[in-house]
């Protein structure tokens, strides 16, 4: 069996985006393995500390990685304040590892895009519309990384590193069995009750959503829980009504054009255009956009959280619209570069002044990693945990299984990812979409 068959089997994917199945990204020609460290939402702290604690882990990720793909070299790019973590790195790579190398950047957002990543790392800027690889690159996750090696020792994907942070009591990092509910982790880090007035933001601050089921079950994906009052201005501007924001486009768009000016897709010489995607929003349906002008955003959120002085959306309807053109498979050209912008370096957006503007200063504290798993009695695993088809079960209800024991296959012929169980218990239902095990008394 070969390395990438043992990366299938363990069902490891993208642990920190839309979780592409690692295993297709590993059958790809690549040049370069670009680690992505550099933890591009604020407030999370889950890449740094993964790097600091298994640093080990992830340079043989890299390791296995260039091998699979051919590449030539890796660089693992983190943010030049994560010391801790610069140091585990450097210790673990020493002077042997020259075809590995460590990328420092300033802490600026968001440095964790890939396509940011890439130019950094290359110098080379990937098409409106394209992937990594069309730069010969391939970007994955530090955490992916990590269980790239475990996979290859037969230890499949069952547990996250998440951040639990915000308006808590005890901001912390924890590795929890996937299918564990979000309300159990809020409650260990000493977080408050929904009904008390609080929201809840999956991923991070920028570009995570707000959770309307806390008992959402954590994801192969899922990096950060925050916790914010439900009269926070950034639970309002990610709840509001897109039909207000087309209102609101309509009387106060001035078309300035600094969505556009401060876009970090832009800057790169590619086509994003948000204000006319407010400008088409505000004259109808969109229609007659050219979608080049909307593909290539990644929803980083600068446009609605930072350059717009009208309290505009940009984001929102770009990522609307962007679902939209895919979704219907409207034709677009994969145009290059216009060239980077030379004002590039200066329209980079620091960290700080982002996360003051998003009115989170006073929850940009520490949340310490714990290593030791936190056990759970009871978990609801999803079988839709990545990008493609979901699992399909192969378990049956009243089934005893043990943690790692395969639960849900990839169709065949399909792309997706196999979903292991992450406590050793029995099945008590399969539902659509979801198999509950109940295990044997976990504890916190």
């Amino acid at each position: 069996m070969t390395n990438i068959d043992l990366v299938k089997n363990a069902g490891v994917v993208g642990a920190g985006g839309a979780g592409f199945p690692t295993h297709v990204k590993l059958g790809s020609s690549a040049e370069v393995i670009i680690a992505n460290g550099a933890e591009c939402e604020p407030l999370l702290r889950v890449d740094q500390q993964v790097m600091e604690y298994e640093a080990k882990l992830v340079v043989e990720g890299m390791r296995l990685s260039m091998e699979m793909t051919g590449a030539s070299r890796g660089v693992i790019c983190l943010k030049a304040k994560y010391k801790d973590a610069v140091a585990a790195l450097q210790e673990v790579l020493n002077d042997e590892s020259a075809d590995i190398s460590l990328l420092q950047l300033d802490n600026y957002y968001p440095s964790g895009d890939e396509q940011a990543l890439v130019y950094e790392a290359t110098g080379k800027v990937v098409p409106t519309g394209g992937i990594p690889i069309a730069a010969g690159a391939v970007v994955l996750n530090v955490s992916t990384l990590m269980n790239i090696a475990e996979a290859v020792n037969e230890i499949p994907v069952t547990q996250k590193y998440v951040t639990i942070t915000g308006a808590v009591e005890r901001p912390v990092t924890v590795k929890v069995p996937i299918g564990t509910k979000v309300s159990e982790l809020v409650k260990y880090a000493g977080g408050p009750a929904r009904e008390e007035g609080f929201e809840i933001i999956l991923g991070g601050p920028a570009m995570g959503s707000v959770c309307q089921d806390w008992d959402t079950p954590v994801t192969k994906t899922l990096g950060g829980i925050i916790v914010l009052p439900a009269d926070h201005n950034l639970i309002f501007k990610k709840t509001a009504p897109l039909e207000y924001q087309i209102k609101l486009s309509r009387s106060v768009c001035c078309q300035c054009n600094q969505c556009t000016m401060l876009c970090p897709r832009r800057t790169l010489g590619l086509e994003t255009a948000p204000h006319m995607a407010m400008r088409a929003l505000a004259y109808g349906s969109g229609k007659g956009l050219a979608p080049e002008a909307v593909v290539s955003c990644c929803e980083c959120g600068i446009c609605t959280y930072f350059a717009c002085s009208m309290g505009l959306m940009p984001s929102r309807v770009m990522g609307s619209m962007r679902g939209e053109i895919l979704s219907q498979k409207v034709p677009f050209e994969k145009t290059e570069s216009t060239g980077v912008s030379k004002d590039r370096p200066f329209k980079n957006l620091p960290v700080g002044r982002l996360i003051s503007r998003l009115g989170l200063k006073k929850y940009d504290v520490p949340a310490p990693m714990e290593k030791e798993l936190l056990s759970t009695d009871n978990v609801t695993i999803p079988l839709r945990q990545h990008i493609g088809a979901p699992g399909e079960p192969c378990v049956s209800e009243g089934q005893a299984v043990s943690e790692g024991d395969v639960i849900a296959k990839i169709p065949d012929g399909a792309l997706g990812a196999n979903i292991h169980a992450s406590i050793s218990g029995t099945v008590q239902s399969i539902s659509d979409g979801y198999i509950e095990i109940s295990g044997n008394g976990g504890k916190h």
